[in-house]
């Protein structure tokens, strides 16, 4: 789709000041019309939205409908927020949970690191079926109710269309007007609580000896607990289920006192992926194919300490694009997958101009002789039992390697 053509469509909602497009007052009414041109024109790819304050939200979009929404003030804890809330056989607070994610992202990217994390890892758990259709359906659907909430916040925002032919996997499709008219209405309740604050700011106790004088002892306790400045009043909401209009009526009288106060929180960090680039590029590359995240990640530790780039591949399905993108000097392949046994993997692979001499070594629990021949015969280097020993799978890498060199 030309995009001159769609500027021109939409301009008439629109307003220029310095040759950049503004959308002012972006009421309700004017979200609908907006989306509505977009669908009329079966609009694919990002809608970016930038506040006065340069905050930017961007919504992907597939035909004119939403399939999600991102960016603001803090799309991570929207995330872990929802997750906790929609998908709790997923959400954790173990400490390598985001190295776990970053495994799953390296897994299922299409090479471009950049493109919505949080959507490739809806849409592997989907495929992996570890969450159910409706399940995604109420996530998407509450974080995109959340974005549009805090657009409508804004005065005014600037807007940038990126028509793509290569959108996101349209798992959801959210009608936007539908969406909109909920918007409206937590909007109406949000302005009944007449304080002119985000529900993105968090409430901690400011007069604390005031507050307890005040306040029962039990009160007081569980006050204290839930207002301790890390917490926003959006998490506040969720961990009361209540909603967020609701949560911030029973602070209001502490606010209003001034026994309380809304602070600012930084946003919590986001997985950092584990591209080839944020390392040393004259390291050789270790690739892992190996359905389980916790094995990536072990292998991970082992190669980062042995200073070796590392990426780890959880989903035997996407390997061979992901290895075909990356093109790393050894891969480590797990012999029993779903779907694809490290065999047939391997096979593949050696049938490809760009792997017939890359040293393939195969990971695996049962260290039988057939399983040694048969990996011999489909044309893997090597054979390594589990569970993994620092020391052999590092000999290993030198020996191969080193006779890669040679070669």
């Amino acid at each position: 789709m030309n995009n001159s053509i769609l500027e021109k469509s939409v301009d008439a909602l629109l307003t220029r000041r310095n040759d950049a497009p503004l959308i002012r007052d972006f009421t309700s009414p004017k979200q609908v019309e907006l989306f509505e041109t977009l669908k009329q024109l079966r609009f694919n790819g990002q809608l970016i939205l930038t506040n006065s304050c340069g905050r930017k939200w961007i919504l992907h979009v597939y035909r004119g409908l939403i399939i999600y929404a991102t960016g603001g003030e803090h799309p991570v804890r929207r995330w872990r927020r929802n997750l906790a809330a929609y998908l709790p056989q997923i959400a954790s607070d173990r400490p390598c949970e985001n190295k776990l994610w970053e495994d799953r992202l390296t897994a299922t990217s299409t090479g471009d690191f950049s493109i919505c994390w949080q959507y490739q890892l809806l849409t592997s758990w989907l495929e992996q079926q570890q969450v159910t259709p409706e399940q995604m359906a109420r996530f998407v659907w509450s974080v995109t109710i959340e974005v549009l909430f805090d657009i409508t916040q804004a005065v005014q925002v600037a807007y940038e269309l990126k028509p793509s032919s290569r959108t996101l996997t349209p798992a959801v499709a959210i009608d936007a007007a539908q969406a909109i008219a909920e918007v409206e209405r937590l909007w109406q309740a949000w302005q009944a609580n007449r304080l002119n604050c985000s529900p993105n700011s968090a409430p901690v106790i400011k007069q604390s000896a005031e507050l307890q004088h005040n306040i029962s002892a039990p009160a007081y306790q569980a006050l204290s607990q839930l207002l301790d400045g890390q917490h926003t009043l959006r998490d506040i909401a969720a961990q009361m289920q209540r909603d967020v209009s609701s949560a911030l009526r029973s602070l209001l009288p502490y606010i209003q006192s001034g026994l309380v106060e809304l602070i600012n929180l930084p946003d919590l960090a986001a997985p950092v992926l584990s591209s080839p680039t944020t390392h040393d590029t004259q390291a050789p590359l270790i690739a892992c194919v190996d359905d389980s995240p916790w094995v990536c990640h072990i292998m991970d530790k082992v190669m980062t300490t042995a200073n070796y780039r590392f990426v780890g591949v959880n989903d035997a399905l996407r390997a061979i694009g992901v290895l075909l993108a990356i093109k790393p000097d050894l891969i480590f392949l797990d012999l029993m997958m779903p779907n694809i046994n490290g065999y047939e993997l391997c096979s593949r692979l050696r049938q490809l101009s760009s792997f017939q001499h890359t040293p393939i070594v195969i990971l695996t629990g049962n260290d039988g002789i057939i399983d040694r021949v048969r990996a011999k015969i489909v044309g893997s280097s090597d054979f390594l039992g589990k569970p993994i020993d620092t020391d052999r799978v590092l000999g290993t890498i030198h020996k191969h390697l080193k006779h890669s060199a040679i070669v």
